[in-house]
């Protein structure tokens, strides 16, 4: 959608076409409405880091209430809620707890310069121990439900919250406030994420976005993409499908084991009044509570008018993509006595809920996968097929870098030859 809208800009009597093999646009960022409670398939929240792309999605949801958050993300740990990240405040710990992280985290600093062969080498190398056995490594094993050892080191890029020794330091000191994060503030539209892609959607001719329309195969050879409907000619295809999908529509022979990543089944709850006021969403590294993370709509948008005060949560279980079968009520039943043993539910009765299981959700970027897909990439590219986005370009990254990706490849490709 975001490569669509600005190819048109650029060529507006140019012709293009959205498959989309779901019933509406959005993929992942799709928003549910149900008993009054506004939830997304987990949550889609807009930070910004190029103000253009800013001013350009406001301007297309000018009218549409916007709402400016200072994030509170904290992290539950033996019984306390350290505010987050975990490494610059391990000052608010238990101080047997805080004691070691300080000791192994100077340790650390105190070993020779080596280069890290994987993630979790470069969670050690960096913060020792203390800081890794605590929280980086139960809670990113929980939401990858894999070993970090199998991640390559820059696995997180730029989403990693970036702390040496002297950060931490200097977040000791009473008052200090170090950089909040890629995220620290960030926009959410009052009716949910789908109000962003409806947006996008507005900016396309009628009839451009072909719901129900899944792309079967690509004829490579006749610029053909195969529909349930009929061939549709291409002179250039731009694809966000899965990268090993989209090399099997095309017939591009690719390596299956490069690529592997996490499930996450998501539950939205809704219950019959507020619970907590101070926090918008809390990580969970303790491997006894079957979630990673649990968040609070109703903390980022007001009630509507007249309305009760309600609690809407959303809670994130992540799982290996190994196609094994849910369980669901048994999940939601564990879900809710997980909340309740954690005192984010108490006497609160549940009247809406919601679930959907993204698949594939947190992509694992090792160096196999990093490898193939710059080869498939290419391979694709020579014939006029663009992967693009966080599964296209299998890869962790926000909305924005999506939007300045295909800005990126919109601009820079001239007429075929």
């Amino acid at each position: 959608l975001g490569f669509a809208n600005w190819w048109r800009a650029a060529r507006p009597g140019a012709e293009v076409v959205v498959l989309e093999a779901d019933a509406e646009p959005g993929g992942y960022c799709k928003t549910v409405v149900a008993d009054g409670f506004v939830w997304d398939y987990s949550g889609h929240f807009f930070h910004f880091a190029d103000p253009s792309i800013e001013a350009w999605l406001r301007a297309r949801l000018a009218g549409h209430a916007l709402h400016t958050v200072a994030r509170r993300a904290q992290i539950r740990f033996a019984g306390r809620d350290i505010d987050y990240p975990f490494q610059k405040h391990i000052h608010q710990l238990p101080l047997d707890d805080f004691l070691t992280c300080l000791v192994d985290l100077f340790e650390a600093a105190r070993q020779p310069a080596v280069a890290p062969t994987s993630f979790a080498d470069m969670l050690a190398r960096r913060f020792g121990a203390g800081i890794v056995d605590r929280f980086l490594r139960p809670y990113n094993e929980k939401l990858y439900a894999t070993p970090l050892e199998r991640l390559d080191v820059d696995a997180m890029g730029r989403f990693f919250p970036r702390a040496d020794l002297a950060d931490i330091i200097a977040n000791l000191r009473p008052g200090a406030r170090g950089d909040g994060g890629y995220n620290a503030t960030f926009l959410y539209p009052a009716g949910g994420a789908i109000e962003i892609v409806r947006a996008l959607v507005r900016g396309l001719p009628a009839g451009a976005v072909r719901c129900a329309t899944p792309a079967l195969a690509i004829d490579r050879a006749r610029r053909q993409v195969i529909t349930p409907a009929g061939p549709i000619a291409y002179e250039r295809v731009v694809s966000s499908a899965p990268l090993p999908q989209l090399a099997r529509l095309a017939g591009e022979p690719h390596a299956a084991g490069a690529f592997s990543a996490n499930r996450v089944l998501v539950w939205n709850l809704g219950f019959d009044r507020k619970g907590a006021r101070d926090v918008h969403w809390m990580y969970f590294p303790d491997p006894a509570r079957v979630f990673y993370r649990v968040g609070w709509y109703d903390n980022l948008l007001p009630p509507a008018p007249g309305a009760p005060e309600r609690m809407s949560l959303y809670v994130e279980v992540g799982a290996p993509s190994d196609g094994a079968p849910i369980d669901e009520p048994a999940l939601r039943a564990r879900v809710l006595a997980d909340l309740r043993a954690e005192g984010i539910v108490t006497d609160h009765q549940l009247v809406a809920h919601h679930h959907v299981v993204l698949d594939p959700a947190y992509v694992h970027i090792t160096r196999a996968s990093i490898a193939e897909t710059a080869r498939l990439r290419a391979a694709l590219a020579a014939d006029g097929i663009h992967s693009v986005g966080r599964y296209g370009g299998w890869t962790y990254c926000s909305i924005e870098d999506n939007l300045i990706e295909t800005r990126a490849l919109a601009a820079s490709l001239g007429p075929l030859l």
